[in-house]
């Protein structure tokens, strides 16, 4: 645990694993109710159509891989705020899924230094379009991999999980030539 001032809360210290920063302020994972975000998994087909590939991320702080999520959005629902974090974040647009695919956990860092325990509800997004130009352009870098690929990247075990198990959903199977 990072030393703290007298009257702060102790902060957990990031360079161990998840579980001991946890066990060293389980207050904070317990103080208050789970966040919701919702998140992007994008695919496209590559190789002529025969396989999968995913679109990760990194993060703009921590530079860590990641998917495309965010906080929810006033009047929009949860796959379109999906869709519009994939835009800003990533520069991809596509056919969206209407209902998740999955979902995971994960302790977001505030910018207050709190932490905060979100459940990300995933929507799967078949990208269409790509474009260079961006809101966060810059500021992360994007890949396409394999599912198993992207499952290694990501530090989420439940996202690890979606990713691997990752079908396609919804659209007729592509000619495989």
């Amino acid at each position: 645990m990072t030393p703290s001032k007298k009257g702060r809360k102790p902060r957990p210290d990031k360079s161990q694993p998840l579980l001991r920063q946890l066990a060293a302020v389980p207050e904070m994972l317990f103080a208050g109710a789970f966040r919701q975000q919702y998140g992007a998994l994008c695919f496209r087909h590559g190789n002529g159509g025969s396989e999968v590939e995913i679109l990760v991320i990194t993060s703009r702080e921590s530079a860590r891989w990641v998917i495309p999520k965010g906080w929810p959005m006033k009047g929009k629902k949860p796959f379109e705020a999906a869709a519009i974090e994939a835009w800003e974040e990533a520069g991809v647009r596509g056919v969206v899924k209407k209902r998740p695919v999955g979902r995971y956990t994960y302790l977001k860092e505030l910018d207050n230094g709190d932490v905060a325990p979100c459940i990300v509800d995933m929507f799967q997004i078949e990208v269409t379009e790509i474009s260079g130009d961006f809101k966060e352009r810059g500021q992360r870098i994007l890949e396409w991999v394999s599912p198993d690929e992207a499952a290694r990247r990501v530090r989420e075990i439940e996202l690890k999980s979606l990713l691997v198990q990752f079908e396609a959903r919804g659209r007729k199977k592509r000619d495989r030539g």
